[in-house]
């Protein structure tokens, strides 16, 4: 690991070296507190006394991150596929507890991430686990600590293994992608969508955002592209990005609805 490259605190992104700015954050889709720029790293982060949170979000399924708000505060997810756990997102906080935690749900073959904003630490986790991590080329520019652990996939779609699909959605990054798992829920399919297919307080209805902080809509024509592909995906539930933030049951009606309320909404 790399308990000295500086982590940004307001989104918890790990940099090769020493720098200024943060480009996530001074982005539109992120933010740069009234404060200021301020960095900690994984050092200070575990002087700092974080609590490693390892909690079921469903059977077989896994949230893993920190009790206390880190970054954004997003948890990842261990995804218990058939062909080999894989780590869905990722979050800043690593250390021996966590990595022993992960190790006892059976460890990961790989890691996923949806979008730049949960790039995080993802190098210190690749490292430890001794797995690839799969990124869309699209995002390529936003990776602030380049690695050989990084495998940038192209087009719509990639298949990881006969269970599990990567899906470029293209909402909120061009990149955003999603994670499709055909034998989840029982088999009926479940989706990992971070917060390119955003789950909501009601679980009646998902969101579609360029930038969440700052309240700016997708366009419409993304939303409508992301419908139609996720047509094509059989699902019942919605893995979202915060904890507990799971659709169970139903899921793909609702994300259709979701769908053609946005673009009605949007319309005029």
């Amino acid at each position: 690991m790399s308990p000295e490259l500086p982590i940004c605190l307001t989104c918890g992104t790990q940099y090769a070296q020493p720098r200024p700015d943060c480009p996530i954050c001074e982005d539109e889709r992120q933010y740069v507190p009234p404060s200021g720029q301020q960095w900690t790293n994984l050092a200070r982060l575990r002087e700092a006394g974080y609590t490693v949170a390892v909690e079921q979000q469903a059977p077989g399924v896994y949230g893993v991150g920190t009790r206390e708000r880190l970054g954004i505060g997003q948890r990842a997810l261990v995804v218990p596929a058939a062909s080999g756990n894989v780590l869905w997102d990722c979050v800043a906080y690593l250390d021996d507890e966590m990595i022993r935690r992960v190790t006892e749900l059976g460890g990961i073959t790989a890691i996923a991430i949806s979008h730049p904003h949960y790039y995080t630490t993802m190098v210190d986790w690749a490292d430890a686990f001794d797995v690839p991590i799969h990124l869309h080329e699209r995002d390529r520019p936003w990776v602030g600590r380049p690695s050989g652990r990084i495998r940038f996939w192209a087009g719509d779609t990639l298949r990881l293994a006969d269970d599990l699909t990567l899906v470029n959605l293209g909402i909120h990054f061009a990149g955003g992608t999603v994670l499709h798992w055909s034998d989840g829920a029982a088999g009926k399919g479940a989706l990992f969508s971070g917060d390119i297919v955003q789950v909501v307080p009601n679980r009646e209805l998902v969101a579609f955002m360029y930038s969440y902080p700052n309240h700016i809509p997708e366009r419409p024509s993304v939303v409508r592209r992301a419908g139609e592909m996720l047509a094509g995906f059989a699902f019942d539930d919605v893995y979202g990005a915060w904890w507990d933030a799971t659709i169970s049951g139903g899921a793909s009606r609702i994300v259709d609805r979701s769908v053609a309320r946005y673009l009605e909404q949007t319309a005029g």
